[in-house]
This record gives C-alpha cells, sequence and structure tokens, in this order.
C-alpha cells in the first residue's frame, strides 16, 4: 500500500455486543475532507488517540493499545469505546496494509461542538522508516516538564496520564531538543525524577537489572515498553518499575526509548554527556518488535 485508508466510525456503547459491526463503518477518501469544522478534535484538541504498529499487515499489541484507549477515553469524560467494534475496525484497516512497517491510528474525539455523539475514526498508512536511528540511535536531552511526581493524582484535569490529542507540548519539546543539538527529549518532573520522552517510553539498564519510570506521577504506560519487558523477562533479565531520579540517568549502563512505530532506540548520550551502547541488545530487541506479537 502506498496511499492511506480512511475508515469513519459511528461509535456504539461500550456494552454492546455483536458478531459484526461492519454496519457502523464507512471507508472514506483519506484524502479529502472528513470532518466538521466545528469538530473539537481540530479546535481543542479534545480527544483521545492511539498509533498501532504493524508489521507485514499485522497489527502489533492491539488488545494493550485498545485498554489504553479506553483507559484515556475514562480521563476524559469520553464515552468508552467498544473494544469488539474498535478491534473490528483495525482488522479491517490491516487487511488493506501489505508487507513492510506500516502504522494505524485510532482517534476518538467528543465529537463537534454542541453534538450528540463522539466523532471516531481509524487511518492506516505506510511507516516512517526508522532503520536508521534503530542503529545510530539517538541524542537526547533532558527538559523540565514543570510538574511534580504528585501532580497527576492532585490534579487529574490535567489528563497527564491520558493520551490526548492535545500534543502541542509535545512537540515544543521535540523542537527544543533539537535547537539543542539533540535527537530526543526526556522530561523530567519539577522535583528531580525521571518521567518520559515526549513520544516514548525510558528504559534503563544498570546491570542486569532493567528499569522503567513507575506509571504514576502522569506517565503514560508504554505498551513497547511492555513488550520489551516481556522479551527480557524470558531470557532472564531483572525488570521494573522505580522512580528515578535524574541523577541517575548518565550512570546507566544502557537506556532506550521505545515507542509502537520507532521501536528501540539507543539512548548515545544525555545532555551531552555519552552513554554506553549495547547495540548486539538493540538489534535483538528490535528484531523481536519486529516479530509478529498480539
Amino acid at each position: 500500500m502506498t496511499g492511506r485508508f480512511a475508515l469513519m466510525i459511528d461509535p456504539v456503547p461500550a456494552e454492546e455486543q455483536r458478531s459484526d459491526y461492519a454496519d457502523t463503518f464507512t471507508q472514506v477518501d483519506a484524502a479529502a475532507p472528513a470532518l466538521s469544522v466545528g469538530e473539537l478534535s481540530t479546535q481543542r484538541g479534545d480527544g483521545v488517540f492511539e498509533s498501532i504498529g504493524v508489521v507485514d499487515g499485522h497489527a502489533q499489541e492491539v488488545v494493550p493499545h485498545l485498554e489504553r484507549l479506553a483507559h484515556s477515553a475514562r480521563l476524559c469524560d469520553l464515552p468508552v469505546p467498544n473494544l469488539a467494534q474498535w478491534r473490528q475496525a483495525i482488522d479491517r484497516a490491516a487487511a488493506q496494509l501489505g508487507a513492510g512497517e506500516s502504522v494505524i491510528k485510532l482517534i476518538l474525539s467528543r465529537g463537534v461542538e454542541h453534538g450528540p455523539t463522539p466523532t471516531a475514526w481509524v487511518t492506516a498508512a505506510p511507516a516512517a522508516d526508522f532503520s536508521a536511528v534503530r542503529e545510530t540511535g539517538v541524542r537526547v536531552v533532558t527538559l523540565d516538564r514543570g510538574y511534580d511526581l504528585g501532580a497527576a493524582e492532585r490534579a487529574p484535569w490535567l489528563l497527564l496520564g491520558a493520551k490526548t490529542l492535545s500534543y502541542a507540548v509535545n512537540m515544543a519539546a521535540l523542537r527544543e531538543a533539537h535547537r539543542r543539538g539533540a535527537d530526543d527529549a526526556i522530561f523530567l518532573s519539577s522535583d528531580g525524577f525521571v518521567l518520559e520522552a515526549p513520544t516514548a517510553s525510558l528504559i534503563l539498564r544498570f546491570g542486569d537489572r532493567f528499569v522503567t519510570p513507575a506509571p504514576n506521577g502522569g506517565i503514560l504506560h508504554g505498551t513497547t515498553q511492555l513488550s520489551v519487558y516481556d522479551h527480557l523477562a524470558a531470557q532472564g533479565f531483572d525488570v521494573g518499575y522505580d522512580r528515578i531520579p535524574a541523577t541517575d540517568l548518565p550512570q546507566a549502563d544502557a537506556a532506550w526509548l521505545v515507542s509502537s512505530v520507532r521501536l528501540a532506540a539507543a539512548i548515545t548520550a544525555v545532555d551531552d554527556v555519552s552513554l554506553p551502547v549495547d547495540a548486539a541488545l538493540t538489534a535483538d530487541l528490535n528484531r523481536y518488535l519486529l516479530s509478529p506479537r498480539d
């Protein structure tokens, strides 16, 4: 597939059960206008989304992505998606894809302003080529996110644990990283703990133990990070979650940013301090992440 595929979804209640949801799907021209000018996803970023990696037509980690979509919807007071309906929409989109790497995006918006129902759609398209960055790695800088670790619990209206369409801050962080001569950023809490990257999860290695920031403080629980942990645990490594002080970052024996489409990218430097790179393990992780996974 060289172009894009788009499917509008007429959402049904989460509890509705049936074997076929095909009558709730409408394929549209992905290059043609499809949303109302009153659509709140574009006016306010008022919605949630997921990006699913696809390898040779196989959508990866669909269940964790759907569960996270539902979690984000609850945090945003959106109607909880019917997971069976969305699963069928994903299957239909994946069927349009051929060999190679692609990406399926799920979008659930609050809909048109003052409208009765949310707007929902699925897109599929070829993925960008991340083969080079998987081999060469990324340089990162640390950026203050402006919240302490307790902010998500103290102020849930900040939606720090939801994967929302409001990505302006994340994109601004990437631009700032580029201004500083880096490829990506790692957010820190204002009280000095490691959080996540704008579009990826962070995994650190200390000896034979692998650790990622505990999914609190508004950290998005990464689906790819969970897969990497399954793979590492199967090889006998110790994996876990912890509060990680920012001062521990340059002490790591290796580190990676992991995400659904870029997969595993080794971190080569943090704030211009070089980190060791385990090229063999990075290649092993990416081989695993390119294998079919449900």
